[in-house]
């Protein structure tokens, strides 16, 4: 597993991490033995980077997370969680009050008295202009309850400034192969600023674990199902955004890239669609979900993928330009 240095945090993190929303709600249901099963497993292959919040599943993912690093004191795992989703989404709501408030309950959910980084949760655009907010984010790390802090978006502008900001250590947003547009601006600027890059819906929510049909069908407490249309949050965040259809018809377009390269063929679709995030210049971790430890031992592995040509790059660009760009492109 290749190991990197997450931005201004200074700490050393897998490139490939886990990411924890499917413990905590929103994919179905996840027992407390399976989530244990998928940390296990993401251990085993060499994670030492989880990524949850304080909303998924009210708490749950973090108490899960804090009562596993209880029962592993010999770890040294580096745990990011985000805020701000808790109120609603008005800018009056991130206030140092509100911020110890958070802070003290996850601080609480994890059981530690310094949170290793606490990221805004995708807050309204406005708040990322606003200089007491991270006045405000200082004080918390002078007080010792967070060691760094990030920003969590949903597009390029909202990426870039946070960025711009002199503390901000890491910045968390969508990359995928059906989301290329932070290739463009996004990481170059973060690897001149020395900002992490956490890439999240590596996957674009399974399309491109190549394993679904236009006929697959998903629980009723899955976002996949309840938010397709974005009724419930950023619809970005669900496909990525893409109609799921065309995905579909992509995912099998992206697979068909893997028999133009020798080197992977040891290795599954979803792996190397990971990898691919993973070997972008300026990605510090990438964080796919696992709701079993299949999943979580199969995204581990795309660690071990080679390095992938230039011509599957290219591969992997003509089918965003031929499927998407016209739809996402200058939506995020």
């Amino acid at each position: 597993m290749d190991i990197r240095t997450l931005g201004r945090t200074g700490r050393s993190v897998s490139a490939i991490g886990l990411g924890t929303w499917q413990l905590g709600a929103d994919w179905g249901d996840v027992s407390e033995a399976d989530a244990r099963g998928v940390l296990d497993a993401a251990v085993d292959g060499g994670v030492t980077f989880f990524d949850t919040a304080d909303v998924y599943g009210d708490g749950r993912s973090e108490s899960l997370i804090g009562r596993y690093l209880a029962d592993r004191p010999e770890l040294d795992i580096t745990v990011a969680t985000k805020m701000g989703r808790r109120e609603a989404q008005v800018a009056a709501n991130f206030t140092l009050t509100k911020f110890r408030e958070w802070t003290d309950r996850s601080r609480r959910n994890l059981g530690t008295d310094t949170l290793d980084l606490v990221q805004l949760h995708c807050p309204p655009t406005v708040v990322l202009s606003m200089d007491r907010v991270f006045d405000d984010l200082d004080a918390l790390v002078a007080e010792g309850a967070i060691a760094a802090y990030g920003v969590s978006v949903e597009t390029v502008d909202e990426a870039l400034a946070a960025i711009a900001r002199p503390s901000v250590a890491s910045v968390q947003i969508i990359l995928n192969a059906f989301r290329l547009k932070p290739l463009d601006a996004v990481l170059p600027a973060a690897l001149d600023a020395g900002v992490g890059i956490i890439a999240r819906v590596p996957l674009a929510s399974g399309l491109l674990s190549g394993k679904y049909t236009v006929d697959t069908t998903f629980a009723e407490n899955d976002h996949r199902t309840y938010n397709r249309g974005g009724e419930a949050f950023d619809v970005g965040e669900t496909f990525s955004g893409v109609d799921f259809e065309i995905g579909i018809a992509a995912a099998q377009e992206f697979a068909a890239l893997l028999a133009g390269e020798p080197a992977v063929a040891d290795f599954s679709t979803p792996q190397v669609a990971l990898a691919w995030v993973a070997q972008q210049p300026g990605v510090s971790s990438v964080i796919p979900g696992a709701r079993n430890i299949s999943q979580a031992h199969s995204n581990a592995g795309a660690g071990d993928v080679p390095a992938l040509s230039a011509g599957f790059m290219a591969g992997v660009c003509d089918i965003y330009d031929h499927h998407f760009r016209a739809a996402v492109h200058p939506r995020w």
